[in-house]
């Protein structure tokens, strides 16, 4: 029987990749057999030429649908948006800059057919990533299933094949502030797992900074763990029996030695430390009453403007 699937693509000011992506992927699906595709682009709030060129696309081939958002809402809900937008039996995600192979997506449809609900893409070879960044997703990875109940599958990023049901699961989630990687894992269903080697991009450079990728995790983090405050908690608790163990030793020593006057820099670093502490300590609770506002607020994840074809 004929399935239908569709292709999840996020664009933010990749005009310089549209044509290879197109020619690329193509091909790709076209040989999967008794497979109707659909490809859906979400545009988010691009400055260059992308939209205008996912619009020549779709013009030349009618598999392309076109989602425009009013404005960068970022690529959560880039990906929410066109998981709300479709209606086919599963779902594929990709990034447009090819990193990931599409010849892999063969793969996934045949362990879907075979009844996985989930297929995960894993980098198995990340040597087009720098060191830094190698190291640094190691150590997010490494951290996050340690203080999460939620276990998020290491070298695993939004390339996967969904399950309508996986798809229908997402969609009841209501939350605003999203972290994908950790909604997908949470849902749960049968997954099997797919190994590649990660390319390099075809064309233009990443829109993430080393300072979005350290809010990204901070997301991460503060989305699926209460650990980052509870922390605060022991801290808190093993500085009040410090000080109180200290506060004695100051009593006996004043009753059988005097009270010698002391300098001033043991006093000034305990006034720094503690300082510090709990200015970090307030920092981290700001983190997640400002989630709570921003929850609160109940504005939509994500505004379009228009949808094309």
């Amino acid at each position: 029987m004929l399935k239908t699937i569709s292709l999840i693509v996020p664009f933010y000011n990749e005009e310089g990749v549209i044509t290879i992506f197109a020619n690329k992927i193509i091909p790709v699906l076209e040989k999967i057999p008794s497979i109707e595709w659909k490809i859906v682009c979400i545009d988010d709030g691009s400055s260059d030429a992308t939209l205008a060129q996912l619009l020549d696309l779709s013009q030349k081939d009618p598999r392309f649908r076109i989602l425009e958002l009013s404005r960068n809402f970022g690529k959560e809900a880039a990906l929410t948006a066109g998981l709300d937008a479709v209606d086919s039996d599963a779902v594929v995600i990709i990034d447009a800059d090819l990193q990931d192979p599409p010849e892999v997506i063969s793969q996934m449809v045949e362990a879907w057919r075979a009844g996985a609900e989930v297929v995960l893409g894993r980098r198995v070879d990340r040597s087009t990533d720098s060191t830094l960044k190698r190291k640094t997703a190691a150590w997010f990875y490494e951290l996050h299933s340690k203080i999460s109940h939620i276990q998020i599958p290491e070298n695993v990023g939004d390339f996967r094949l969904m399950d309508r049901c996986v798809v229908d699961a997402l969609k009841r989630l209501p939350e605003r502030q999203r972290f994908m990687k950790g909604l997908f894992a949470w849902v749960g269903f049968r997954t099997v797992t797919v190994d590649y080697a990660r390319l390099p991009r075809s064309a233009g450079t990443t829109k993430f900074s080393g300072f979005s990728l350290w809010n990204f995790a901070l997301e991460g983090f503060t989305s699926f763990s209460t650990i980052p405050i509870r922390l605060w908690t022991y801290l808190g608790t093993m500085g009040a029996l410090c000080a109180l163990v200290y506060g004695f030793f100051i009593i006996i020593r004043t009753i059988f030695w005097g009270n010698p006057v002391p300098g001033y820099a043991s006093l000034f670093a305990a006034i720094t430390l503690f300082s510090s502490v709990q200015i970090i300590s307030i920092g981290m609770l700001g983190e997640y009453i400002g989630r709570i506002y921003m929850e609160t607020k109940q504005r939509p994840i994500y505004v379009l403007r228009k949808i094309y074809n």
